[in-house]
């Protein structure tokens, strides 16, 4: 039996160049707001809303603040008691929280479904920040040594495709100017107004400074306070709603394929599973093969754009080769062709991405289902693409332990 066809009725994002603290903002006004807004932009009606599902990594460290399904009924009166759930997978968490939401509908539990991500980052110093992230590692066992976990796994990553393939750090330079670049276009991105100058994307220790090792500040994505929501619904439900707003239900973006895959967390035992010869890290690429599959396609030709996880440069580098883009080792040749740029043959994060637009952890999955749904369904403003009819999503927690993907598009394409 096939699978219920979901359907993503629309949704919403924050501004993420917005700072919750210094707006004395908390956790639960971003949650409420989101949710209100989403409802709002979609002309849905919170009693039709059956179930909630909830991303989010520690807002119990940063916030201190867990059981975020229960402002829920914070929202509207008819939300007091709709089922709620919260789902933690580090930086996936936003798409462990969809996965969630689709399996209710596929089940027939429900029909409807809220899908929020959400996190508050910057409400304390740099060093707290980067002591709140360290649990999505193996916090007792990895990268010890270090106060910035994250900055020196991804140089692991960088210095291992080095020893393997060889690396021209210009290449990382053009994928993060491009992000940056891109976020200019994005009304909701964090860095949409900050400014570059000629040596911002180098190897100026003045314009670009080192973090840890090879990575310098404009190879990372960013600290960010922010939350997205989404409303999926059965098929019979979006027909319902397509009947109401005098729409085509075959103009409702679907989910038209997903991909789920869990590693060890140790980034040492990832290692020892690697290709020798071939991909650094084989699961990602049984993923983006497995997504494919499932939404009945044959390879990356049949997609318009992706929104990927560029958490740092490198990670996007990763991406260009284990999507299967470019053989193993060949990523390079995707930047030199400008196959990512928006005029490309595969374009990549128009968004701004995690370095442009910004990345709260627990939001970044769900925001990312939504950015490819205003592709399909041409409201991506500025940063559209031109006849998108499937956008695929790849979205990674910890070192590559988590990793989830989506393909959303057209019915009839």
């Amino acid at each position: 039996m096939s699978p219920q066809k979901i359907y993503i009725l629309g949704g919403h994002q924050s501004d993420f160049a917005q700072n919750a603290a210094r707006a004395d903002q908390s956790i639960a006004e971003l949650f409420i707001d989101t949710v209100r807004s989403g409802l709002a932009a979609c002309k849905l009606d919170a009693t039709e809303i059956e179930v909630g599902h909830v991303g989010n990594f520690v807002s119990s460290l940063f916030s201190g603040q867990a059981q975020l399904g229960g402002f829920f009924g914070h929202v509207d009166p008819a939300m007091r008691y709709m089922p709620a759930s919260s789902h933690e997978a580090a930086c996936a968490s936003g798409s462990m929280a969809i996965l969630a939401a689709m399996a209710d509908l596929e089940a027939g539990r429900y029909e409807t479904a809220c899908v929020l991500g959400i996190e508050i980052m910057r409400n304390v110093s740099g060093d707290k920040a980067a002591a709140n992230l360290r649990p999505a590692a193996w916090a007792s066992q990895e990268w010890t040594e270090t106060d910035f976990v994250w900055p020196c796994a991804f140089n692991n990553m960088l210095s291992l495709y080095e020893e393997r393939y060889s690396l021209n750090k210009d290449h990382l330079y053009a994928i993060s100017k491009q992000n940056f670049a891109s976020a200019r276009h994005n009304p909701n991105a964090q860095t949409r107004q900050w400014q570059f100058n000629e040596h911002s994307f180098s190897n100026d220790d003045s314009a670009n400074p080192v973090v840890s090792g090879n990575i310098r500040k404009q190879d990372c994505g960013q600290i960010t306070d922010g939350a997205a929501v989404v409303f999926l619904a059965t098929e019979s439900k979006a027909a319902e709603y397509a009947a109401r707003h005098n729409i085509s239900l075959n103009s409702i973006p679907t989910i038209k394929g997903w991909g789920h895959i869990n590693a060890p967390i140790s980034f040492k035992e990832k290692l020892q599973l690697s290709e020798p010869e071939g991909y650094l890290f084989p699961h990602i690429n049984a993923l983006f093969q497995q997504t494919l599959k499932r939404a009945g396609m044959k390879g990356l030709s049949a997609i318009d754009g992706l929104e990927v996880h560029d958490c740092f440069n490198i990670t996007e580098y990763m991406i260009l080769d284990h999507s299967g883009l470019y053989a193993p080792g060949e990523a390079w040749k995707a930047i030199e062709n400008g196959d990512i740029s928006k005029a490309g043959k595969l374009p990549i994060n128009m968004s701004g991405g995690l370095m442009g637009l910004g990345h709260p952890v627990g939001a970044t999955g769900v925001r990312m289902l939504l950015d490819s749904y205003k592709q399909i369904a041409g409201a991506a403003g500025n940063y559209q693409i031109d006849n998108a009819n499937n956008v695929m999503t790849f979205n990674l927690g910890g070192s590559a332990t988590t990793c989830a993907s989506f393909i959303v598009g057209k019915t009839n394409a």
